[in-house]
């Protein structure tokens, strides 16, 4: 076909005059009737490689997508394209006997020229049988790394697609399309389709306009998205969570701070779903909160924001929910949150699966936490994933991401580099990274004892360094290309060409500290957060010495008046009224009224004189689901029934019924528990922890164990403490 003929169509069917970077490559390709395979991210115009070669050819092309959603708004999209409605169609399960009629009529007089697929609907045999008699110009494979166990959407029934494809007839060239493929990836798909000779496309997967945050995940995580989304206030954002039950209490938060803000999920019915999504596209809600199954195939281009709430399974599924900001090429900023008590969650429901999925879950799992806690360029980081390289100096977007913002100190490794790749080489390229460190710090386990690598004089070498530097180093080494992961055995750590060269003559490595994220988010109320850049320092400093102050006059110690967090959420909210100090993290309305004045007059004089900008409605109302239970607590406790009864009545262990007591009286409210205190502890027991707290500096649980070094176990502790903080501070 001549050229000029690609280019008439584009602009009669699209109205385009131009082809976006290896559109026009990769549809010359497909009419030529070569296999092809395309890896485009997001957003880069994949469904236009298929699209207009469908159009342009004879006979009906057959897409197989996984996503019935994304079926729907393509076929929309390419029938409001032309004046005949039978152009695109959808073959799948829910179809009634006449739409299936319909749908095979258009087909054989020629009218439609896609067909929408699920890979379940080509196993069934009335629908092979139909289009064996019928002319197929290919088959396009969209999101193709659903065949791979290594893609972050593996789906079983992608295997066969092959055998299926060659049922309908020989000869017909496939089309595989992705946007997303690590190099392991990529070879899986090409060997399971059989295309291993195809034309393969591979365009950038750098979005320079994208910026890549990340943020410890701390208690306080609520009111730093609605801060995070107030800034952003007007602009759109998906908000991504694991579990369905945190996007619906999320959804709520943000819609009593007055954020238009919806909901999305598998669990809601197919009605609200539409609805939702459609609020979100015309503007009428800012903000979805989501689960991955929202954005398949959503194409708004102007979101600014994407949040990840929890850290997503793996780099692909971050890659690719990330690639849904700033699709227009405008701002799109990234946030996501992390602790390491999410990767263990997620480690956790790996647990009941085969041990064949358990591996490459874990493997993937582990990039993404060296993603988040690298210090080196995040965008280097992503690219280095998918097999790209990229030049902070030069290439676009190299400062966008914030370790290249607020770059972190580095210092010399030269030593510590030749060590740890000599090691690799020594134990001749056999182990996984976790193994390499291992072998560095001297921790024996069966793999290394099999191997007698612990019988080594290297072994243990590197002992002066513990395990999470030496991975830091390796992960950076990894990155600049010293070392590469094996694809055939993936994790196993090889030398690269210049690893080699670095062992015979080593040359100076410059290495930058790793976050640790281990502590920024602890279990019990009772922690300072560690929010990092989220407080005004100063007025930090100021209320901690009024704390102090308040607290001599008292006769307290200052954690009675209020604690660490709680100031750290003043020094961040600026409340200046009793109202917006009750919802301070901690505080609640007795505590407010009791002890607030003078920090309320000293924020007040503070934001005057410094010309804050005070996010006037940044008061993060709570939306109350839990104070059922709260209440329950109170009711229960005023009436003394067993504690072990009352939390036993709503499903609760004792530490987390703990737990919620602490909140109780860390708010300001009291509980009277003197009835099972009495039995616990006698008299003396109970003067002598009193006396303790009175004295204390700190009301850290771990300092009292520590203080009393075994007279007490934990539980009596923080059950007492509950009674020091509601009889004294309350």
């Amino acid at each position: 076909m001549a050229e000029t003929d690609i280019y008439a169509a584009l602009k009669t069917y699209f109205g385009f005059t131009k082809f976006k970077g290896l559109q026009e490559e990769v549809i010359k390709s497909v009419l030529r009737g070569d296999n092809t395979f395309v890896i485009m991210p997001t957003g880069g115009g994949k469904s236009l490689c298929y699209q207009l070669p469908a159009l342009i050819e004879e006979g009906t092309a057959i897409v197989v997508s996984p996503l019935i959603a994304l079926m729907k708004n393509q076929v929309d999209a390419l029938r409001a394209l032309s004046s005949e409605d039978g152009i695109a169609h959808v073959l799948n399960s829910s179809l009634n006997k006449t739409e299936v009629k319909r749908v095979k009529e258009d087909i054989s007089n020629g009218v439609t020229k896609l067909l929408y697929v699920a890979p379940e609907s080509l196993t069934k045999e009335e629908y092979v049988d139909f289009l064996q008699s019928q002319t197929v110009s290919f088959v396009a494979i969209d999101e193709a790394h659903c065949i791979s166990e290594w893609g972050h959407d593996f789906r079983p029934e992608y295997r066969n697609l092959r055998t299926i494809i060659k049922r309908i007839g020989d000869n017909i060239p496939i089309i595989g399309l992705t946007a997303t493929a690590t190099p392991k990836v990529q070879e899986d798909i090409l060997k399971n389709l059989g295309i291993q000779e195809a034309n393969t496309f591979k365009a950038s997967f750098n979005r320079p306009n994208l910026y890549y945050e990340i943020r410890p995940k701390t208690k306080n995580v609520d009111s730093d998205i609605i801060r995070f989304v107030k800034q952003h206030e007007g602009k759109s954002g998906i908000i991504y969570c694991l579990s369905r039950k945190r996007v619906e209490e999320l959804a709520q938060i943000l819609q009593v701070n007055s954020i238009k803000a919806v909901p999305y999920h598998a669990g809601l019915d197919a009605k609200t779903r539409v609805k939702h999504q459609d609020m979100f596209l015309m503007e009428d809600a800012d903000v979805v909160v989501a689960t991955i199954a929202f954005g398949m195939g959503i194409d708004k281009p102007d979101v600014r924001f994407v949040v990840h709430n929890d850290i997503p399974k793996s780099i692909e599924s971050y890659y690719q929910e990330t690639g849904r900001a700033g699709r227009d090429g405008g701002e799109g900023h990234c946030l996501a949150y992390y602790s390491y008590k999410d990767i263990e969650k997620l480690e956790k429901f790996m647990s009941g699966k085969p041990v064949a999925e358990q591996e490459i879950g874990h493997a993937l799992l582990q990039e993404v936490v060296a993603f988040a806690e690298t210090s080196i360029s995040r965008r280097k980081f992503i690219l280095h994933y998918f097999g790209e390289e990229f030049d902070n100096e030069t290439g676009e977007g190299g400062d966008m991401d914030d370790n290249m913002r607020h770059p972190k100190k580095k210092h010399e490794a030269k030593d510590e580099a030749l060590k740890l790749l000599s090691v690799v080489s020594k134990t001749n390229e056999q182990y996984k990274s976790k193994e390499v460190v291992n072998v560095l710090v001297g921790k024996v386990n069966a793999m290394i004892k099999s191997h007698r690598t612990d019988t080594q004089d290297f072994f243990g070498t590197g002992s002066n360094h513990d395990a999470p530097f030496w991975m830091a180093l390796l992960r950076q080494l990894l990155v600049a290309g010293y070392l590469k992961k094996d694809i055939e055995t993936y994790g196993v750590v090889k030398l690269t060409k210049r690893g080699r060269d670095f062992i015979s003559s080593p040359v100076s490595f410059m290495m930058t500290e790793d976050h640790s994220f281990k502590d920024a988010n602890d279990d019990s109320i009772i922690v300072a957060e560690k929010g990092g850049a989220v407080a005004d320092e100063n007025l930090y400093k100021l209320l901690k010495a009024e704390r102090k102050k308040v607290a001599d006059k008292l006769n307290l110690p200052p954690f009675v008046i209020f604690q660490d967090p709680s100031l750290e959420d003043m020094a961040l909210k600026y409340p200046i009224n009793i109202e917006e100090l009750s919802n301070v993290h901690g505080v609640g309305e007795g505590k407010a009224k009791k002890y607030g004045s003078s920090f309320l007059s000293l924020i007040q004089e503070y934001v005057e004189e410094n010309d804050v900008m005070r996010p006037d409605d940044f008061v993060v109302k709570s939306t109350g689901s839990n104070s059922g239970l709260k209440l329950y607590i109170i009711q229960n406790v005023d009436r003394k029934l067993p504690l072990t009864d009352i939390a036993s009545a709503k499903g609760l262990e004792m530490p987390e019924f703990i737990k919620e007591m602490e909140a109780i009286v860390y708010s300001g409210t009291k509980l009277n528990i003197d009835y099972w205190i009495d039995d616990l502890l006698d008299e003396d027991q109970q003067e002598e922890i009193h006396e303790y707290f009175l004295e204390a500096e700190t009301d850290k649980i771990e300092v009292a164990m520590e203080e009393f070094d075994g007279d007490y176990d934990l539980e009596e502790l923080r059950l007492y403490r509950i009674k020091f903080i509601s009889e004294v501070a309350n």
